[in-house]
């Protein structure tokens, strides 16, 4: 049985201005969300994890696998009538923020769709609610989205894409799901997050030595 609501995707409107974008919560289904938080990778410190640099329980490596299968990236490329046929799709994790983190940004331009899952019980945090915005004012909101567990928040990847968050810090557990343009661009991602993992993992070791 699927993890993911995909009939109340369909059924959901695609917001269209100032850009494509998405909420749905209840997108991964509540009958699983115990057991993928259970079995959630042990993160403690801030930044973007790629999948193969973490260890994590059966039902969360399952919800990854239907991530990137064919019928999420079918549903996707529906909604947004985007063609993602041959568009490599990476799929990265955090579990902290830092007050650092959540600064005003649009994505890197190798990314197609941008999908924020999130998987955080009983959020109750002022801060680190993600902003869709119209200008590279926080104070600007179209939409902002509490982090609750079985969140969907996806936009198509524009050049007046912002968005951010106000400040927070502390455990905030969250998958982050981008097709992209070409495979060189999935692999310079997977480079990126993959060093940024080996310094933290080495970070933490020398750390625990002292």
């Amino acid at each position: 049985m699927s993890m993911l609501n995909l009939e109340s995707f369909h059924d959901t409107s695609l917001m269209s201005e100032p850009y494509e974008y998405l909420v749905l919560p209840g997108f991964v289904r509540a009958d699983c969300l115990k057991r993928i938080e259970a079995d959630f990778p042990k993160i403690e410190q801030g930044g973007s994890f790629p999948l193969a640099s973490l260890s994590f329980g059966d039902a969360f490596g399952e919800l990854g696998d239907e991530l990137l299968g064919e019928s999420v990236r079918a549903a996707f490329s529906d909604k947004f009538e985007l063609d993602l046929a041959g568009r490599p799709a990476t799929l990265t994790v955090r579990g902290r923020c830092r007050s650092k983190d959540g600064k005003v940004h649009t994505d890197s331009r190798s990314k197609l769709i941008t999908a924020l899952i999130y998987l955080n019980d009983d959020w109750s945090g002022d801060g680190g609610q993600l902003r869709l915005l119209r200008s590279n004012n926080i104070e600007d909101v179209i939409a902002e989205v509490p982090p609750h567990a079985g969140t969907l928040i996806c936009f198509r990847n524009r050049e007046n894409a912002w968005h951010g968050h106000t400040s927070y810090e502390g455990p905030r557990r969250a998958l982050q799901l981008n097709w992209v343009v070409d495979d060189a661009a999935a692999r310079k991602s997977e480079r990126r997050h993959g060093l940024s993992a080996r310094l933290k993992s080495l970070s933490r070791s020398l750390f625990s030595r002292t």
